[in-house]
C-alpha cells in the first residue's frame, strides 16, 4: 500500500481545478441531500450508534449532519464516547454496540479485514489517501500541533519541537496526552526534539524517545480527554498544549486569541468505518452518503477547521477558512506519519506509551 511521504508540500485543490466544471457538477449530483437506503429499497428506521471522542467536534457533527439526517430519515444518531474495549473488540471481529467508529489511517490499515468495504454506490472521499477510500466514511484531516494563548509569550512562542522541550526559554507546564490509547504523535515529537531528522523517524527508536520524554516529565500536565485541553489552556494551568487542532479551534471560537505552531505539526487523515459486525449497517451506509455532501462538509469544516474529505467542499469555503485548515497550502513544514509502519506496530506503540505513562 502506498504511504504518503513523511514531508511533502500540502496542496489544496479546488473542485473545479481538480476535476473540471462538469465533473464537479456530477460529484455534487452524486452527493444528493436525500440518502437512499443502502440495500433492499425499504425505508430507514431505528438508530445508528456513532463512536467518537466527543467535545466540540462531536457538537459540530450534530449541527452539520446529524440533526438534518434524523429530521429527514427518522433514524436516531446516538453519539457514544469511544471505549477501547468495545471499539477495538469490534475492529477485531467481535460483537459490540458501535455502527460507526472513528479511526486514523494506521488503524484502518491494521484492521481492514474486519471493516466493511463500501458498496460501489456509496460516495467516497476523493481527498483522502487512495488506500483508505473504499472503507472510509465522513473523513477529515486533523492536525496534531502545539498551541498557546498568544499573550503567554509576548516575544513569540516555540518555533518547533526543540523549543517545546526548552522550558527555560519557554517556561510553564505543557498539556500532554495522558491516555495510553491517545499517544498521538508523542514518540515522533520527542525524537524530533532530540534532533532526529523527519525522514529518519521510522522505525521509531522507543528508548531514545522515552528518554527525551523523561527529560520534561515534571513539566507535563496529563489530560485524559481532548476537551480537557481547553480547560488547561484557558485556566493557565498549562502554558502550551499538544493536541488535535480542533480543540484550539474551539477556544478561538469562544473568543480567545491562540497561536498554533504548524511547523512540524503532524497531519493525519481520520474518518469513520463500519465494523463488519455492526447491527445497523444500512443506516450507517445511508449516513455515509449524507456525510459526503459537500455543503454539509463545508459547515463542519468552518466550525472545526479540519480539512474536508471531498474536493468539492472547497467550492463552499472562503479563502480565509481554507488558509486556516491543517492541509492549507502555506503549511509547508507540516509532516505526515508513516501510516503503514504505525499500522504494523500499533500494539507496540500503545504498550510502550502505557509503560512510559506508568513511569
Amino acid at each position: 500500500m502506498h504511504t504518503p511521504p513523511l514531508r511533502r508540500r500540502i496542496r489544496v485543490r479546488s473542485a473545479l481545478a481538480a476535476v473540471g466544471v462538469a465533473s464537479a457538477i456530477a460529484l455534487l449530483a452524486g452527493c444528493s441531500a436525500e440518502p437512499a437506503p443502502a440495500s433492499g429499497g425499504g425505508a430507514l428506521a431505528g438508530e445508528i450508534v456513532w463512536a467518537d471522542y466527543g467535545g466540540p467536534t462531536n457538537k459540530s457533527r450534530q449541527v452539520a449532519y446529524f440533526d438534518s439526517f434524523t429530521g429527514e430519515t427518522g433514524v436516531d444518531v446516538v453519539s457514544a464516547s469511544f471505549e477501547d474495549a468495545i471499539g477495538f473488540g469490534m475492529l477485531e471481529g467481535g460483537e459490540g454496540d458501535y455502527d460507526l467508529i472513528q479511526v486514523s489511517t494506521d488503524t484502518l490499515l491494521r484492521y481492514q479485514d474486519d471493516i466493511l468495504t463500501l458498496p460501489d454506490d456509496v460516495a467516497r472521499g476523493d481527498n483522502l489517501p487512495e488506500e483508505v477510500q473504499d472503507h472510509a466514511i465522513g473523513g477529515f484531516t486533523i492536525g496534531i500541533a502545539q498551541a498557546w494563548l498568544t499573550d503567554t509569550f509576548a516575544d513569540g512562542g516555540p518555533h518547533d519541537w526543540v523549543d517545546f522541550f526548552d522550558t527555560d526559554a519557554y517556561p510553564g507546564k505543557r498539556a500532554w496526552p495522558g491516555s495510553p490509547g491517545s499517544y498521538d504523535a508523542s514518540f515522533e515529537i520527542a525524537l524530533l526534539a532530540d534532533g532526529v531528522d523527519p525522514e529518519d523517524l521510522y522505525p521509531i527508536d522507543f528508548e531514545r524517545a522515552t528518554a527525551k520524554l523523561d527529560s520534561i516529565r515534571d513539566d507535563l500536565v496529563f489530560y485524559s480527554s481532548y476537551p480537557e485541553v481547553q480547560t488547561l489552556l484557558s485556566s493557565g494551568s498549562a502554558s502550551i498544549a499538544v493536541s488535535v487542532t480542533g480543540q484550539f479551534t474551539a477556544l478561538e471560537n469562544s473568543g480567545l486569541d491562540l497561536t498554533v505552531q504548524w511547523d512540524q505539526a503532524f497531519l493525519s487523515p481520520n474518518f469513520f468505518v463500519i465494523p463488519k459486525t455492526a447491527r445497523n449497517r444500512d443506516n450507517a451506509l445511508a449516513l455515509a452518503d449524507w456525510l459526503a455532501d459537500p455543503e454539509r462538509q463545508a459547515v463542519f469544516t468552518e466550525r472545526t477547521l479540519y480539512g474536508p474529505a471531498n474536493t468539492a467542499t472547497f467550492e463552499f469555503l472562503d479563502a480565509d477558512t481554507v488558509s486556516a485548515l491543517p492541509n492549507a497550502p502555506e503549511h509547508t513544514e507540516a509532516l505526515y506519519f508513516d501510516e503503514q509502519w504505525r499500522a504494523d506496530h500499533l500494539d507496540e506503540l500503545s504498550a510502550r506509551y502505557a509503560e512510559w505513562l506508568a513511569g
